[in-house]
């Protein structure tokens, strides 16, 4: 079971390195009015969905202790992430502050689960 945690967090860091390096590819882009987020995004959104979905699934079977308070909080900051990017996918350009919003709301995901214990 702990090789199969370990794979689906290296699956779940990929999915972060994918949202968070779509997010930073585009800040040049941001800052003149024409970022918009690429499907690297999405789809890193959608895989750290499936693999937290998964992970904590897979601790509950494991015995592990959760905080679901925890787990509650970073799947709404998710869903948010995910409903924005999915939604405004396919628009040329994103307002600064939206975009920002997803950056800064998936920077706040990864703090959730480093600093709240």
């Amino acid at each position: 079971m702990d090789v199969l945690i370990s794979v689906f967090v290296g699956l779940h860091i990929i999915g972060i390195a994918a949202l968070l390096g779509g997010f930073l590819s585009q800040m040049k882009a941001m800052g003149a009015g024409t970022a918009r987020f690429v499907p690297g995004m999405l789809h890193g959104a959608l895989t750290m969905l499936v693999t937290g979905v998964a992970l904590v699934g897979f601790r509950e079977m494991d015995g592990g202790g959760l905080n679901h308070i925890k787990i509650g909080v970073k799947l709404a900051v998710l869903f948010v992430v995910l409903a924005l990017v999915y939604v405004k996918r396919d628009e040329e350009r994103i307002e600064k502050g939206l975009f920002g919003a997803v950056g800064g709301l998936t920077i706040a995901n990864i703090f959730i689960a480093l600093l709240w214990h």
